[in-house]
């Protein structure tokens, strides 16, 4: 009964997509909703490829969270980073962008954090290899990649502009794959009339993949159409190596047999596994909960936590069933963790079944035209596959803005090859063509 007087209080740990559905699910239940992230913004991560490659900009795949909640009048946004939860007196600590500490009490905590990029053990590498989780990222890898053209366009020598003109991504995911067949598409089209020195179709795009197959959660046939779709493009495939180095000039991989080889390549992006956040770590020292190998926090299967059933894990973080990490994993999980808080919160007695993930299917963009879809039995590729990968992203992007502003850059890149999102800014490091970025980890939560 004091919960209808008193609302409870929920936080949640997170404003991806695990978060906010959440949030939403709990949209008229009688509780005060804390939702914490650090970044102010809710990001629309399968189009951060597109934001990279100048199709699409900031605000189309990227909107505050401050707007897309602003009629859920119980959900107090708060800028800051979850540093630890303290599970026996329901609290997390957190920390402002100014290093103040703030304690935020819970009668029910929600973590959808989702995952950051890993180097395997190598975070040496994130200084000459960005990944891609954050916007941030994206205008770095965007910055990175019209770079290029620009100082092979006033190269010293042919050695140095055909570094310049080599990229290479590591990881044969559906974000190496998508970013792969962008550049072969700017090099080949976007900006094939601009410069007066180099032909830009001559770029080389190297993918870097350690299993035999681009795509291998595609299944077979879909990976074969998507290997012979980059290979068709100009992509050069390297699949069953493991890079070993990676510098300002280039990296080097092993293959299954041991052979190392160098490649030259002055553009290098690392689009190869993920990592939960320190967070996720906290929370499993604060409640005795097990991780496995990426640090995913094992569930029971109603997302909470084994011995507490007032915590609950979602979205990437969460290891249930060998779900993957998809974004439809993530709003599934966060709705799904949300209204069983609002069921409690209104008295219903009965136990909330088991999580039930619906496959909605996995797509990935290659290039004009031609996608890959996956749907339970149903396997699009081609033209048939682009159609529905755009109808899938324009259900999902949020707010009316958003979808119509990418229908139009959308409209623009596949009639003319144009991308009206190139502007990138230099650092004080890009004067020193022997090193790049300033070296920092892998992105935090």
């Amino acid at each position: 009964m004091q919960d209808h007087i008193t609302p409870r209080r929920v936080v949640i740990l997170g404003g991806g997509f695990a978060g906010l559905f959440a949030a939403r699910a709990l949209r008229k239940s009688p509780v005060a909703v804390t939702l914490v992230d650090r970044r102010a913004h809710h990001l629309f991560q399968p189009l951060l490829y597109q934001c990279a490659s100048g199709i699409l900009s900031e605000g189309q795949i990227a909107q505050p969270l401050r707007g897309v909640l602003r009629r859920h009048h119980h959900v107090r946004c708060v800028l800051a980073e979850a540093t630890d939860v303290d599970a026996g007196a329901r609290l997390v600590h957190a920390r402002r962008p100014d290093g103040e500490a703030l304690v935020l009490p819970y009668d029910e905590l929600i973590l959808a954090v989702g995952m950051r990029q890993s180097y395997f053990g190598h975070n040496e590498f994130a200084a000459h290899a960005p990944g891609m989780k954050t916007l941030d990222d994206a205008l770095e890898i965007r910055r990175r990649i019209y770079r290029a053209f620009e100082m092979a366009e006033t190269a010293a020598d042919d050695r140095e502009r055909q570094q310049w003109l080599t990229f290479a991504l590591v990881g044969g995911g559906p974000t190496g794959v998508e970013l792969a067949g962008q550049i072969r598409e700017i090099a080949g089209h976007t900006l094939d009339q601009e410069f007066q020195k180099i032909d830009s179709a001559n770029a080389r795009v190297l993918l870097f993949e350690g299993s035999d197959a681009v795509l291998g959660a595609f299944g077979p046939a879909l990976a074969h159409r998507a290997a012979r779709t980059l290979r068709g493009l100009g992509v050069e495939l390297h699949l069953g190596t493991k890079v070993t180095d990676i510098d300002a000039r280039g990296l080097t991989v092993r293959d299954h047999e041991g052979a190392t080889t160098r490649f030259d390549a002055r553009t290098v992006l690392w689009t190869a596994g993920v990592e939960a956040p320190p967070i996720a770590a906290a929370l499993a020292r604060a409640t005795g909960a097990k991780q496995d190998r990426a640090g995913r926090i094992l569930v029971e299967p109603d997302l909470t936590v084994p011995g507490h059933p007032e915590i609950r894990v979602t979205g990437d973080v969460m290891s249930l069933n060998r779900l993957p990490g998809l974004a439809e994993v993530a709003m599934q999980s966060g709705a799904y963790a949300g209204r069983t808080v609002r069921h409690q919160v209104e008295g219903r007695t009965k136990e909330p079944k088991p999580f039930k993930y619906v496959d909605l299917g996995s797509a990935a963009y290659i290039a004009r035209g031609r996608a890959v879809v996956k749907a339970g039995p149903l396997h699009l590729s081609g033209f048939t596959g682009w159609l529905a990968w755009l109808f899938i992203h324009l259900a999902f992007l949020t707010g009316f803005r958003s979808r119509l502003g990418a229908v139009l850059s959308w409209s623009v890149a596949f009639a003319t090859s144009s991308r009206r999102e190139r502007a990138f800014t230099m650092t004080d490091t890009d004067t020193d063509t022997d090193t790049d970025a300033p070296a920092a980890g892998p992105p935090p939560q």
